[in-house]
């Protein structure tokens, strides 16, 4: 079983990947400065709907990501919700 096989069944696997990879680069900075940068980079480049699903994951527990990206949720600016047609 490949390594992307293994999170099929999570819908936002490929989000909290791309997050902990942002987290694994900012690890190698002092810890205060890779939690601000882990939100600065989501942030600037990560659009509302990705951020709306990176919060998604976090409102249900942050399960698989990484404690340094967890910190920085925190940091994180919530998009508004977005309104239903109706």
């Amino acid at each position: 079983m490949s390594h992307d096989d293994a999170h099929d069944t999570n819908p936002h696997a490929k989000l909290i990947r791309m997050a902990n990879q942002i987290g694994t680069f900012f690890e190698s900075k002092p810890r205060e400065e890779g939690v601000a940068g882990i939100a600065e980079h989501i942030n600037k480049f990560w659009e509302p709907r990705m951020r709306r699903h990176f919060f998604e994951v976090m409102d249900t527990g942050g399960e698989g990501l990484k404690p340094i990206v967890v910190e920085a949720a925190e940091r994180i600016r919530r998009p508004a919700e977005e309104r239903k047609a109706g």
